[in-house]
Formats: structure tokens, sequence, C-alpha cells
């Protein structure tokens, strides 16, 4: 019960820009006086939060605030993209102390990409200055579908080779931190919801855009994972009913018509690339999909519209999502959103009002992320911290 009210109490001093007075404290978590004293005595002793002075609220005695410890605790993130692997330490404000970025070896190996990542991550450690003893874990956000009560990666269409690879004991051997996993779009909802500002509140669909597409789900500010963690897959919702031929046996799904390597390969056959119909390689993939938004930008035609398209397209797939659960609103992210977020910002909104169902109630926001481009590595470290500071019910069992 003690470690529960304790998280309530963080949880409260969070979500706080300015930090709360211990009678505030009493106010907002419905906890007796004495109960809030001895937990910040414990909090203050243990360094997570630090007396930050005192304010005046009418008459009385002046009262003392109380906020997080940037440096009482310390997560890190790693990130894997089939292209980039993103590695970023944050404080327990949620702050990027320091990260890093590299590419995904083209080995299809796994045992050689954690490799690379226990060393990406030991040489950031090092090079902080952080106290390990204050580091209270690793986060890994990684393709889906995934076994979380195994810790396994199991299959993802992008990683080939990659076959109930088992990351989280292999990360926790290497690295001797505790080790959680999650699938990426999971994760980047979570960092929306911890450092992202109004865009993380209520409720809503985190559209994720890398070398696979996918959503996180959040409602009423709770993370929907779904029965086995690997809710929001939305790749084989058909946007394009005279599309291509997906693996699923159907045509025009979002996995055929909307990632970057489905759009370099449009771009080639219609020959506003050259190549030839999109290399299966991640590195290749993001350097032609570069190439194709630059043209878009500098107003070629061809590439403007097949941007264009992708947009509606993707507008109709996240109207499902929008109906089904009549969130507040949807937001884009990912390591492809920069270079997409023009076009989208401007075709989404539209398309989306026009689906909607209760649009005579609610219209549906859609932003960009508040995180940006390291939503992916923030997010998997938000999940240590989220795992640390807020309240879950399960801390209310008792055992025998």
């Amino acid at each position: 019960m003690g470690d529960f009210n304790a998280a309530v109490v963080l949880d409260a001093i969070r979500r706080s820009k300015t930090g709360l007075s211990r009678v505030e404290l009493g106010r907002s978590t419905g906890l007796s006086a004495q109960t809030i004293s001895n937990i910040c005595r414990r909090l203050l002793d243990r360094e997570t939060v630090i007396e930050a002075g005192k304010t005046s609220i009418g008459p009385g005695k002046p009262r003392t605030i109380l906020q997080l410890n940037p440096g009482g605790v310390f997560a890190v993130g790693v990130h894997l993209d089939p292209a980039v692997m993103t590695v970023a330490i944050l404080d327990l404000t949620g702050s990027v102390v320091l990260r890093s970025s590299t590419r995904t070896p083209t080995a299809n190996d796994p045992d050689q990409i954690i490799l690379e990542i226990s060393s990406e991550i030991e040489r950031l450690i090092r090079a902080s200055g952080i106290d390990r003893l204050r580091i209270a874990g690793l986060g890994v956000a990684t393709p889906g579908p995934i076994d979380p009560a195994r810790g396994t990666v199991i299959d993802p269409p992008h990683l080939l080779g990659w076959h109930l690879v088992p990351l989280r004991d292999a990360l926790a051997r290497s690295t001797g931190l505790p080790v959680i996993i999650d699938k990426d779009v999971t994760a980047a909802a979570v960092a929306e919801m911890w450092v992202g500002g109004h865009s993380g509140s209520g409720s809503f669909v985190f559209c994720y855009l890398g070398t696979g597409i996918g959503a996180g789900l959040v409602l009423d500010d709770e993370v929907v994972r779904g029965r086995s963690a690997n809710a929001g897959e939305i790749g084989h919702i058909i946007v394009d009913p005279d599309g291509g031929t997906c693996v699923c046996g159907l045509r025009g799904c979002v996995a055929v018509t909307c990632t970057p390597q489905d759009l370099v390969r449009e771009a080639e056959s219609a020959g506003v690339l050259g190549g030839s119909q999109a290399s299966p390689d991640a590195h290749a993939t993001d350097e032609q999909f570069s190439a194709l938004c630059a043209l878009a930008s500098a107003g070629h035609g061809g590439a403007m519209a097949i941007l264009e398209r992708s947009a509606v397209h993707l507008a109709r797939a996240v109207s499902v999502i929008t109906n089904l659960l009549d969130v507040d609103r949807v937001v884009f992210g990912g390591p492809y959103w920069a270079r997409l977020s023009g076009t989208y910002l401007h075709l989404v909104p539209g398309v989306l009002d026009d689906l909607s169902v209760a649009r005579s109630v609610h219209r549906v926001e859609v932003v960009g992320t508040g995180v940006g481009e390291d939503v992916g590595a923030i997010g998997a470290a938000c999940l240590v911290l989220d795992h640390v500071l807020a309240p879950r019910s399960a801390r209310l069992l008792l055992s025998e």
C-alpha cells in the first residue's frame, strides 16, 4: 500500500508544472496529512524529490514546494527501427540527457544488432557521467509483434531473421540493467503522454510513421495494449480497393499503399525516381524516400501527387480508429514524420473530418508529435519512468 501511495504522490508532483506543497498534495490525492508527510520525507531522503522554495497562498505559514529531482533517477531508452537505432538517456523529468543515432546493421543477425545496442548503451552511460546506481532500467521499443511475457520479438515484417529473439533477456545480461520491451507504436504514445504536452493528454491515437506504420492507443490517459500487448496493428485496413495485393490476400491495405517502401516503389514505377522497384534494404529505401520528399518540397508534380495520395489513404485508415474509439485527437510522429508533415497536416484534417461520424459533436484534432524525431527512444525510456512513477492497481495486491 505504501508503494502505491508513494506512486500517487510522485505522479501528482510530476503532473504539476510548478510543483506542489504538502497541503496541495493532500488535497489532490485524498491522502492524510500524516501519510503525505511520511511519503515526502522518504522521497526527499532518496533524493527523488527536492524542495524548490516557498510560496504564500493567503494568510498563514509559507508552504514548501516539492518538485521532481531531475538527477534522482535516470532511464535508458532504445528504439530499434530497421533503418536506424536510437539510444537516449532521460532524467526523472523526461528530459534527454544524452542521445545517439546510428544506422541499423544491414546484416539480418540479431546477435550482431544486440551487441551493437549494448555497446552504444555502455558508451553513452560512460559519456554521461551518471551514477549507474541511479539508472532505474532500460526500455526497448521494437517493431511488433512481441511476446512481453517472454521478452521476445516475433518475426517483425521488416527485421528479417528475427524469429523469437529473446531481446529482453539478452540485453539484461549484456547491460546488467532491468529491461522492459514494448512495441514502438506503444512506446511513442507513452512518450507523448509524458513529455508531449497538450497533445499527450486525454484520448488520442498516435499514428507512427516508420519503416512500418502502426497506431499507439491512449484512452482517458491510459495506454491500451490489448490482450498480448500487440494492439495498434493497422497494416491490413483497406484504404484503396484498386491498390496492390497484400500478403494477407486483400488489395489496397495500408501495408502496401502507405509505407515508405511502397511510396518509393510507386515513384520508381512512375519515373519520378530512378532505380528499380525499391530495394528491400531499409537504408536504400530511406535514401530514396528522402529524395522523393525533397522533390515534392521543390514542387515536382509527380512527387507531390504520390505523397498527397498517401495522406488521403492513411487518413482513411485513421478514421476507422477514430470512429471506433471516439478520441480527442490524432498525433503523427516517428522517423519519417518530419519529411511528411507539411503534406499530411494540410490534407489529413479535412479528410478525417469528412469521414468522422461524430463531427457534429466534436472535431478530431490533428497534430504533429510534441516530442520530436526521437519519440521512439524517448518513449522507450519513458516506459521505465512510467513503471517507476505511475500508480498501478497491482501495487495494491497484498502477498500472503
